[in-house]
């Protein structure tokens, strides 16, 4: 099973947040999560819109789950190093 770190789309219409999640790479965007690592709130003001715990990522990164490039960028707001 390859997992991957991508977002999953919670929120109104035209209010969206996202979970950042650890999921199996062939499970729909809304399935069924491994993991939760961190929220994404693109509505917030610019300081609170990401959270996420760094030692969870840091960890699924290390034992092979590859990351999207939208969270890639999300996470480098945050100068977390990949």
């Amino acid at each position: 099973m390859s997992a991957r770190i991508r977002l999953k789309r919670f929120g109104t219409k035209k209010r969206p947040y996202y979970r950042i999640v650890a999921i199996d790479s062939r499970a729909p965007r809304d399935g069924k999560t491994l993991e939760d690592l961190g929220i994404y709130h693109p509505i917030e003001k610019e300081g609170s819109q990401i959270s996420f715990d760094a030692d969870k990522v840091r960890v699924w990164i290390d034992n092979g789950a590859t990351v999207t490039d939208t969270v890639r960028k999300l996470l480098n707001k945050k100068n977390f190093s990949l």
